[in-house]
């Protein structure tokens, strides 16, 4: 155990996908705040994202991320996360090389991983080196195991020394009993803040978010189903805000004048002003929503969203459409239900609670000298 106070090198690794990425953010800035050295390893084509986060970053190898992702897309639902950790494990394989080098020649201290990107942990099992594993998503995925240890053989290295997760502790499953807790803290980029979010919570605004990923795969016409919903929900008297990339947006039609906004917005600071989202229920938008005590109608699409839906809906503040259900009407009639019954509030506020008490970003990076 080394001495407290003492300044470490700490490597942060992901995969090249904003939603794996943007959870490292607070937890690298709050290590750099406590005077260790850090540094972000990734894929080339992602490394500029990486900057604008403010924090060094190294590339070890040219790509991986969203086109990888995207050729799984044709992969039968049954066997989408088989496919998701298999692109996983190659991305990994073309970046091993350049991560035993930077483990070699940085030489950290410690290596913090999301749970998706594995050349990290193979380099820091290989050289000795502790490791830690952000988790993401309410699913345990042995699927993605599964396929890693088709890629390689069998899976080269052990358990994280230490696993760290955002969601409350009444919401996870029975294999995360032993992992420690870090509050979920929103980071959505370099989005900027337009004056109207900066008011009190809004009691008729409504949230649609769809998240970094899923707009960009060609078989979700993500346009077909929030349009004509946009138009359905102006019944029920409410203000609609879409956070999209703009690119998406710009494709659409003109749309109806109780929408407030349509392209990219920091979805934090939105969330805070909304009484309810429909979301696909992505591990960052679900915590961004719990956080913010926002009730969700959540239409997940793939992979561990339907996990992170069901726990959700458990925990009570949303209502799950899986896809054979997600029609505009059924999506309206989940947004009256959570907008007009207290249930959804309650819990939601309930939750967010019992999230304001788990260690924060800057708690964890004070223990940090106590795990190795």
């Amino acid at each position: 155990m080394r001495e407290p106070g003492v300044a470490v090198r700490i490597l942060f690794t992901t995969v090249g996908l904003p939603g794996h990425f943007f959870p490292l953010v607070p937890l690298a800035w709050a290590c750099r705040a406590r005077g260790h050295q850090i540094l972000v390893a990734t894929t080339d084509d992602f490394r500029p994202t990486v900057l604008r986060a403010g924090l060094p970053a190294c590339s070890w190898s040219s790509s991986g991320g969203i086109a990888d992702v995207a050729a799984t897309d044709g992969v039968p639902a049954g066997e989408k996360r088989f496919a998701h950790g298999l692109a996983f494990a190659q991305i990994a394989r073309r970046s091993l090389p350049g991560a035993e080098a930077l483990l070699r020649d940085w030489r950290p201290d410690l290596v913090v991983s999301e749970r998706a990107e594995l050349a990290g942990p193979l380099a820091a099992s290989a050289g000795g080196v502790p490791r830690a594993e952000l988790h993401w998503g309410a699913a345990e995925l042995p699927e993605y195991q599964a396929a890693w240890e088709a890629e390689w053989g069998g899976l080269p290295f052990g358990a994280a020394d230490v696993v760290l997760n955002p969601w409350p502790p009444s919401l996870r499953a029975a294999y995360a009993e032993n992992h420690r807790s870090i509050r979920h803290v929103g980071y959505n980029g370099d989005a900027s803040v337009p004056g109207w979010l900066t008011g009190s919570r809004h009691p008729r605004r409504v949230c649609l978010t769809f998240g970094t990923l899923l707009p960009h795969l060609g078989s979700r016409d993500i346009g077909g189903l929030v349009v004509p919903l946009l138009h359905r929900l102006g019944s029920l008297g409410v203000e609609v805000v879409v956070a999209i990339d703009d690119r998406v947006a710009a494709t659409w039609p003109a749309l109806p004048g109780h929408v407030r906004h349509a392209g990219r917005l920091p979805l934090a600071e939105v969330l805070n002003t909304c009484a309810a989202t429909v979301n696909h229920a992505g591990q960052g938008t679900s915590l961004t929503a719990l956080a913010a005590a926002c009730p969700q109608v959540m239409v997940p699409q793939f992979d561990d969203q339907f996990d992170n839906a069901e726990t959700v809906a458990k925990g009570g503040p949303g209502i799950v459409l899986l896809p054979e259900e997600t029609t505009t009407e059924a999506i309206y009639r989940a947004c009256r239900t959570v907008l007009e019954s207290a249930e959804y509030r309650t819990a939601a506020a309930q939750v967010s609670a019992e999230i304001a008490t788990q260690p924060s970003p800057a708690d964890v990076a004070a223990t940090l000298e106590d795990w190795f």
